[in-house]
């Protein structure tokens, strides 16, 4: 890990940060990051099928991509995450397109900090990246801001088929994180694709549809 915790901006670094010694925002500071490909056809495919309402969160929205499909949509939309290179490429591409959507530099793990709830809430990428402690945290801080009766829609890399993507995670893993205990309920969860700069027909993911209870 690296021993410059300037670097981390004051917080203490993730699993992933800690396995790269690198912040997140490094991602972002030498071309476009591996996961940036424009709006995941995922997300594409549940927002045209009704499946995103109200007032809705990105969570760990990087350079905006999902956020902005959303608020081409007419829906208002805040993407947070901790990189202030991507939140500040995901402002000017909202600029450049002329479309209302909210950018911010927050940490994930201090969702509650935001003060605000959303009706729906999209994780795109990000849950896979977190260990066990820090998923309870992530969970928690994500029923903080989600109404009850709200819809979080999670993508993550599974461990199921060939040519996975990094940190893969199980469907028992994430029915484990979102349990009843938590305040969730998972509805749906389905074999999906992430795509990434690595991956020409995308890397095998879920796609969990998660209510706040």
């Amino acid at each position: 890990m690296s021993d410059q915790p300037e670097l981390f901006g004051g917080r203490h670094p993730t699993s992933h940060e800690q396995m790269t010694g690198l912040p997140w925002d490094a991602s972002y500071q030498d071309g476009p990051a591996p996961w940036d490909v424009g709006p995941q056809p995922a997300i594409v495919r549940v927002a045209a099928e009704g499946g995103i309402t109200g007032a809705v969160l990105d969570a760990g929205c990087g350079t905006g991509e999902n956020a902005l499909h959303v608020a081409s949509l007419g829906l208002p939309v805040l993407g947070v995450d901790v990189a202030e290179t991507a939140i500040a490429i995901a402002r000017q591409s909202a600029i450049d397109r002329g479309l209302d959507a909210e950018f911010a530099v927050a940490d994930a793990l201090a969702l509650g900090q935001l003060r605000r709830e959303f009706e729906t809430v999209l994780d795109s990428g990000l849950f896979h990246t977190f260990d066990g402690d820090e998923r309870l945290e992530y969970v928690a801080g994500l029923a903080s801001v989600t109404v009850r009766g709200g819809i979080l829609y999670v993508l993550c890399f599974s461990d199921s088929g060939p040519d996975t993507g990094p940190h893969p995670v199980s469907a028992d893993e994430l029915r484990a994180s979102f349990s009843a205990g938590a305040g969730w309920n998972v509805e749906a969860l389905a074999p999906d694709r992430i795509h990434t700069r690595f991956h020409e027909n995308g890397a095998p993911g879920w796609l969990a549809r998660i209510k706040r209870v």
